[in-house]
């Protein structure tokens, strides 16, 4: 049973931040959840949103701001004064800091409408190979199936999990065709059955976002092998099903 910081420590720290990330890791978080798309140039880099309104000073969709608008962005006001000017990091930031840290990192792929899948895969390769990123480092998980595919065809050595809000039940085939090795999905939508048959088919099975142990203290016994929290000053004990102070 293992815990993942979603969006780095995103309860204490702005999510997406190497300040977030810093925490994490500082309390000993094994992975880090992040969430990557492109620049106008093409520069792969760590942020959720379409846009950058909710968790910058700016306005404007990512894929329409030059790095350097990006970089020009406070991501770390709106969550806390202390946090004032902290960047957007890039991808080649985060995975160096990873390194640096011995942190493993679940990278969401973020597909929007009008986004070019190809691409930003191809631009995440290319970064990963430029940093040179161990295979065992790295996990990919996107909603877009199709980033999943590219991903299987241009870095067939890099773990694969589907993300869905609630396993369809047409599940099999799909991660069957992926060569996936995880599902992730809302633990609210999780029922015993599907856990069983997903666990049964030898996949592994992460949760998003129960950070409330009395929710989901169920899960785990029915194989639940991760959960990735928001961490509201909490981790997971997975030996006791409670949590400690983060």
């Amino acid at each position: 049973m293992k815990t993942t910081a979603h969006r780095g420590l995103s309860s204490l720290a702005p999510e997406n931040t190497m300040a977030a990330f810093e925490l994490a890791a500082k309390y000993g978080a094994e992975w880090i959840e992040i969430d990557v798309q492109l620049s106008q140039e093409k520069v792969p880099v760590v942020i959720h949103d379409q846009t950058v309104n909710r968790c910058t000073n700016g306005s404007g969709k990512v894929s329409q701001l030059t790095l350097n608008e990006l970089k020009a962005l406070d991501a770390g006001l709106w969550f806390g004064e202390v946090y004032r000017d902290e960047p957007i990091p890039t991808l080649a930031e985060t995975l160096l800091f990873a390194q640096r840290n011995r942190v493993k990192l679940n990278i969401e792929l973020k597909v929007y409408e009008g986004d070019n899948v190809e691409l930003l895969c191809q631009q995440v390769k290319t970064v990963m190979e430029e940093v040179d990123t161990e295979p065992e480092q790295v996990l990919f998980s996107s909603f877009s199936t199709d980033a999943l595919l590219q991903m299987k065809h241009q870095m067939p050595n890099i773990r694969r999990g589907q993300l869905w809000q609630k396993v369809p039940e047409d599940a099999l085939s799909i991660l069957d065709n992926l060569s996936a090795y995880s599902v992730h999905c809302d633990y609210r939508f999780l029922d015993e059955a599907t856990a069983r048959v997903v666990k049964f088919s030898g996949y592994q099975l992460y949760c998003y976002t129960p950070n409330f142990p009395e929710l989901v203290t169920q899960l785990w016994g029915w194989g639940v092998d991760m959960m990735i929290l928001t961490c509201h000053k909490t981790i997971w004990n997975p030996r006791k099903h409670l949590c400690s102070i983060y």
